[in-house]
């Protein structure tokens, strides 16, 4: 296979693009460096795609691999001929290759292996060939042997059949056929105790059967999950008939001798070795797409989640809910410097309302808070209650937001969360994150384990190496789309910079806890075991505020200052100007783009980023994303009328709809076909985490505490 080859046609992609990307990972860059300083030779690519065509490149090489070990394997054994090596080199999955592979596979003993033992592998291959002339058991009865336990005729034909199955079981094309018919016209179907589990969230799937082909992601690992825990009997219904036919017709000529045998070893191959086989393979397959498509998924949600635009300026009173332990707070100022902690009890069972009061108004008022969050978990809605009530009285313009807390307890009893705050308790430690991450949601969450945040479906369930490599892409993604100011990152922030590993990312710091602040981009090059390689993957999605060179406070790579200070010169303009921000609209000064890329050196992809950095310094792009919802009111599930129109922010994203919280602490369900009024394969086509919505009420469940939304509905209202 020519991989270059391969790629370019999976991608649609030039040959020069897959040639210089491949050259380019092959060389040790990092994707986010690829996609921001190498758009030339990439076409500019962006980083998801390059993303993808790697995990692809990482696939076809570990394919070839194994073609080239199973096409040795083969020939050590003296067998490869003409027609394997072909179906080798044509094979396109490691399952034609494995199936391929599978006669000569070395075995466990079974009854095949049996059966050559005593001797009956020539009888095997007269019967196989069905040109017999003779009645079958003349022709067994030369191999009865009693000292190789075959005592009768009948007991040779019974092993030579079991090495006709075998035989059956191994052809490659004939398991590929009955895959092939049991994705067309196979079912999945699930049961389970009706009586014994009524209450059970697998109860639609104690009765059911869906085609394989149709059968959504969401379902195959609900299925899985149900099965798992013990709830649901699940199993793959294959057309049997129609692949028994199909079987007989390829299998079994027209000998009068060997037709019956051989129709029964068909059956006996099929049932007992073959369809086993084939559903636990064809359910493994549909796992590992369902699979990948909920990482995808889980994917898009933690990259809109992590991109929250921040809350600047805000000094936060943070409240993590509790019901019997109390409410833990803490007052974080605009840096995220702790000021204050303490615990309230303003919930049941205690009920400590006038005192927990007495508690927050010298603390708002000492600090001057102008903002509180408020986690979403226990005992949330009484706390947000409370807070109502409580600035209603003191007459204070504060709003409030509830903030997911998925991740907050994970990070608070980790070794990161005590190393930062030695002085508090695992509780307390909870409440400043969430103060924290409702001020900049990437810099507290990253250091929160990416399946540990919550947003998406089945997490738990999926294999876990590849959902962690996926979800730290989406984070190293974020965090160099936005840009780490080098001063004050940590060192979770820093080590998913591009180049940065979490060695130096902690000698980064060492360094800065020695030296003080850096005055340059250049001088990272003194930190311990910070090479070239590592600075030029870096450099450029390093920030310093503080630098005396203003080029160090922007997206352009060291490499490019060159290239960007003589494009200010050209414009009359210097590098001062750059740090006032008083350089706008300069693309629409520069006419001929083409012609001053080459005079400056540069390609017109660069060119056109060094002049965007120029014209806004610093900026940071989660100020383009929809703005958190603030609240100064609160609405319980009770308040919910059917017909009314709330506007709310999506939580969450799954394949069958969005979930939204309009503020009443559950989240309501927007299915997929109450999103648009056009048909949407998913719901990501159409809405996105975080995004802010109106939601019409469709129904309310106090029993099982269900709301059903309708965003199209709203749409409709308007």
């Amino acid at each position: 296979m020519d991989i270059n080859k391969q790629l370019q046609t999976e991608f649609s992609l030039k040959p020069f693009q897959v040639e210089n990307t491949v050259k380019l990972i092959d060389e040790d860059n990092t994707i986010p460096f690829i996609a921001r300083y190498r758009k030339e030779m990439t076409g500019s690519l962006d980083d998801q795609v390059l993303r993808e065509l790697y995990d692809r490149l990482l696939y076809l090489r570990g394919l070839e691999a194994r073609r080239e070990t199973v096409r040795a394997s083969i020939a050590e054994q003296d067998k490869l001929t003409d027609e394997i090596a072909k179906a080798l080199d044509k094979a396109q999955t490691l399952t034609e290759i494995e199936d391929i592979y599978r006669p000569f596979k070395p075995k466990r003993r079974t009854r095949a292996t049996i059966a050559k033992e005593r001797g009956l592998e020539p009888l095997a291959l007269a019967i196989w060939a069905q040109d017999l002339k003779a009645p079958l058991l003349e022709l067994a009865a030369g191999y009865v042997d009693a000292e190789k336990e075959v005592p009768t005729a009948e007991d040779a034909l019974a092993g030579a059949a079991d090495i006709i199955a075998e035989m059956i079981s191994d052809d490659a094309a004939l398991r590929k056929m009955i895959r092939e018919e049991d994705i067309a016209g196979g079912f999945a179907s699930a049961s389970g105790d009706k009586e014994k589990d009524k209450e059970s969230v697998y109860e639609m799937y104690y009765d059911y059967s869906e085609p394989l082909k149709k059968m959504p992601g969401h379902r195959v690992l609900a299925l899985n999950r149900g099965e798992q825990e013990g709830v649901l009997s699940v199993k793959i219904e294959a057309p049997d008939e129609e692949i028994l036919r199909k079987l007989y017709t390829r299998v079994v000529k027209n000998n009068p001798h060997t037709k019956e045998l051989l129709e029964r070893t068909v059956d006996d191959s099929y049932k007992r070795l073959i369809s086993p086989s084939i559903e636990r393979e064809l359910r493994a397959e549909m796992t590992e797409r369902a699979e990948e498509g909920a990482i995808k998924v889980f994917g898009e949600n933690l990259r809109q989640l992590l991109l929250q635009p921040p809350i600047k300026d805000r000094v936060v009173l943070a409240l993590d809910p509790g019901f019997r332990t109390g409410c833990k707070v803490a007052v974080v100022d605009e840096t995220g410097k702790v000021l204050a902690t303490d615990v309230i009890y303003a919930t049941p069972p205690n009920n400590k309302i006038r005192e927990s009061k007495a508690k927050l108004k010298p603390l708002v008022e000492k600090f001057h808070v102008n903002l509180i969050s408020i986690g979403n978990g226990t005992a949330s809605r009484e706390t947000e209650a409370f807070v109502a009530e409580f600035l209603k009285e003191n007459k204070y313009s504060i709003s409030y937001a509830i903030v997911n807390e998925a991740g907050a307890s994970v990070y608070s009893a980790s070794k990161l969360g005590a190393e930062e705050f030695p002085q508090f308790d695992v509780a307390l430690r909870s409440a400043v994150s969430l103060g924290r991450r409702l001020q900049d949601p990437l810099a507290e969450l990253v250091k929160i384990d990416p399946k540990s945040i919550g947003v998406g479906q089945y997490q738990h369930d999926m294999n876990q190496k590849r959902l962690a490599e996926t979800l730290g892409g989406v984070v190293e993604s974020c965090v160099n789309s936005v840009g780490v100011d080098l001063n004050t990152a940590s060192p979770s922030l820093l080590s998913y910079v591009a180049g940065i590993s979490g060695g130096l990312a902690k000698n980064i710091i060492d360094y800065r806890e020695e030296n003080g602040k850096f005055k340059s981009r250049a001088e990272l090059k003194k930190v311990k075991k910070l090479g070239p390689k590592a600075f030029e993957q870096c450099a450029g999605f390093l920030r310093i505020p503080e630098s005396d060179n203003a080029l160090d406070n922007t997206g352009v790579h060291p490499e490019s200052y060159k290239a960007a200070t003589a494009l200010l010169k050209k414009l009359g303009a210097d590098l001062a100007q750059v740090k006032r921000r008083e350089l706008k609209n300069l693309r629409q000064k520069i006419s001929g783009l083409d012609k001053l890329a080459e005079e400056l050196s540069v390609g017109v992809p660069t060119l056109e980023d060094i002049i965007k950095e120029l014209e806004k310094p610093g900026r940071d792009p989660r100020e383009d994303m929809p703005p958190q919802i603030l609240r100064s009111d609160v609405l319980s599930i009770e308040d919910l009328q059917p017909g009314m129109i709330l506007q709310g922010t999506v939580r969450n994203v799954i394949d069958f709809g969005v979930f939204v919280d309009i503020g009443v602490h559950q989240d309501g369900l927007v299915h997929i076909s109450q999103i648009a009024n056009k048909y949407i394969k998913h719901p990501l086509d159409a809405v996105k985490l975080g995004d802010v919505v109106k939601v019409k009420v469709l129904s309310v469940d106090l029993g099982k505490k269900r709301i059903q939304l309708s965003i199209k509905e709203a749409k409709e209202e308007n």
